[in-house]
């Protein structure tokens, strides 16, 4: 079994994994209910010799493929992700990602076989949030990554560049508990809990003013009173809070609630903050790592960009304080394709866009076979992340 090997089983089994991507863009499901998504995907690995946990640390719809050869070598991490967005559906590819991490997976199983080691591929739900959203965190949390050597995937993009730092993103909902009364006879008694909203607003609107440029406040109103003649016993709103890293987010996070509880004193109230999905982590990018996806990229003719594509967030990062990780992009469509767009949906089941699969596939098999077959190279991969952890907890 040799590399080329590898290749020609992605290319004879293209079309089926390419109907698989499709099956699931046709049939989205959000966060923590694919259980489509994760049956399709998990099954696929199940007939070709893998096995399968399910339900994994608090995610019903999470599964965990194992195939270990009886040869000693590194283990290879795929992560597969597959939710949908709200009312739009996968229009940030999660077909693809789950589908082409599946694919490299098992292209790779006769090659372990013989050449040594173990591939894992991780079902990972609810990477856009949501309630208990962000798996991968939970996975961190329960230790189901202490046994890996290295994490592989690959995002759908605009253009196919290397792996970009990523903000730290906590997500909670602030709530407000006032008393009602009538707005016009006995308006006296009441506690108005819109009131504290509407201060809490005006409060992280004057705290922007004192955050560092790269932290990001951002909320709705999700429930701000019944009846315009009722003094609003109680109101809901949901924020994100952002920064470049943890230890910075979680000032960030502090400062929010001080507000919070301010504004609940101001008007009266009491108040609560509670986080609704795990608390995800800025991502550590590892340049040899990189270095290993662009060459193989290139070599399976990808065009690699070299630019700041701004800064947005995932789950993946938290899976990047553990183990050395790459979330790099790969282009499905036009330059000026916009995730979380029906633009962007619509290119996640186009033609490029199943090109985009398969190559991705092929180049994180092509790299795995290199991690196998080198071990001084995973070494040294392994030894930078120690490197850029160390320096980002130091401080801690």
């Amino acid at each position: 079994m040799n590399e080329q090997s590898v290749l020609n089983y992605i290319e004879h089994n293209k079309e089926a994994f390419i109907n698989i991507s499709h099956q699931i863009h046709d049939r989205p499901e959000l966060g923590n209910e694919e259980y489509f998504a994760s049956s399709l995907l998990s099954k696929a690995l199940y007939d070709e010799g893998f096995t399968i946990e399910r339900d994994i640390a608090g995610h019903e719809t999470g599964f965990i493929a194992t195939f270990e050869s009886e040869l000693d070598g590194p283990v290879i991490a795929f992560l597969a992700e597959y939710d949908a967005l709200p009312g739009i559906g996968h229009a940030c590819g999660h077909n693809i990602i789950g589908t082409a991490s599946v694919l490299a997976g098992i292209s790779l199983r006769t090659y372990v076989e013989t050449h040594g080691g173990t591939i894992k591929v991780f079902g990972t739900p609810a990477e856009e949030g949501g309630i208990n959203g962000s798996a991968k965190a939970s996975y961190v949390k329960a230790g189901l990554f202490s046994d890996c050597d290295v994490a592989l995937m690959i995002h759908p993009g605009h253009e196919s560049y290397r792996t970009v730092p990523t903000l730290a993103v906590d997500v909670f909902e602030v709530e407000f508990f006032g008393k009602t009364a009538h707005a016009s006879e006995n308006a006296h008694n009441g506690v108005n809990a819109l009131d504290a909203m509407i201060s809490f607003f005006n409060g992280i609107a004057q705290l922007r003013q004192h955050i560092r440029k790269s932290d990001k406040v951002h909320g709705v109103i999700l429930d701000g009173g019944k009846s315009a003649n009722i003094i609003p016993d109680y109101t809901k709103a949901r924020f994100y809070t952002r920064a470049t890293t943890r230890k910075a987010l979680d000032a960030l996070t502090d400062k929010v609630e001080r507000v919070a509880e301010g504004a609940a004193i101001t008007a009266g109230a009491t108040y609560a903050l509670n986080h609704i999905q795990n608390g995800v982590n800025e991502f550590i990018p590892n340049d040899l790592l990189d270095d290993l996806f662009e060459r193989h990229a290139c070599k399976h003719n990808e065009i690699i960009l070299h630019d700041d594509f701004g800064f947005g967030s995932t789950d993946t990062g938290n899976v990047s304080h553990i183990i050395p990780t790459i979330h790099p992009h790969i282009k499905i469509g036009p330059s000026n394709l916009v995730g979380h767009t029906v633009e962007f949906k619509d290119a996640a089941r186009s033609a490029h866009g199943d090109h985009a699969l398969i190559q991705g596939a092929k180049i994180m098999a092509t790299m795995a076979i290199e991690l196998i077959d080198n071990p001084d190279e995973l070494q040294a991969i392994k030894n930078l992340h120690s490197v850029l952890k160390g320096r980002i907890y130091e401080h801690e």
